[in-house]
């Protein structure tokens, strides 16, 4: 299910949602809406890359989730850091997935930062704030 979420204004910043979980999605794009970015929504990495083809340009950032069906987050990450229209958008990993070697793993393929699941909106706030360059 690919989606678009309550949309503020035409030029609002976007911020791209990938995990399999409606909750966290949901979650994710209530912290990003208090923001005042838009959020987009995709369940997994094949989607996320549907997502990013519809708004090439578009995305500011991306909140990625590790285990995911169809393509997981690591496959998605490298995936669009080999891809020179999506190779800048700063990758937030948001998972469940602690092993520093995983997390080790995401940062050597590209990703900024790194939020373990269970996660408060106010490490999300930083984290977002941190990608975007923002400082907090």
């Amino acid at each position: 299910m690919v989606s678009i979420i309550r949309s503020s204004e035409e030029s609002a910043v976007k911020i791209l949602t990938v995990d399999d979980s409606k909750s966290v999605r949901h979650m994710i794009g209530m912290t990003v809406e208090l923001l005042g970015y838009e959020v987009l929504e995709a369940e997994n990495g094949l989607e996320g890359l549907m997502v990013l083809e519809q708004n090439v340009g578009d995305v500011a950032m991306i909140l990625l989730d590790w285990n995911m069906p169809e393509m997981d987050g690591l496959a998605f990450l490298k995936k669009i850091k080999a891809d020179d229209r999506f190779k800048d958008i700063p990758v937030t990993m948001v998972t469940t997935e602690t092993e520093r070697v995983k997390m080790i793993e995401a940062i050597k393929c590209g990703a900024k930062t790194y939020v373990a699941k269970p996660f408060s909106q106010e490490m999300l706030v930083a984290k977002i704030s941190e990608c975007l360059g923002m400082g907090f």
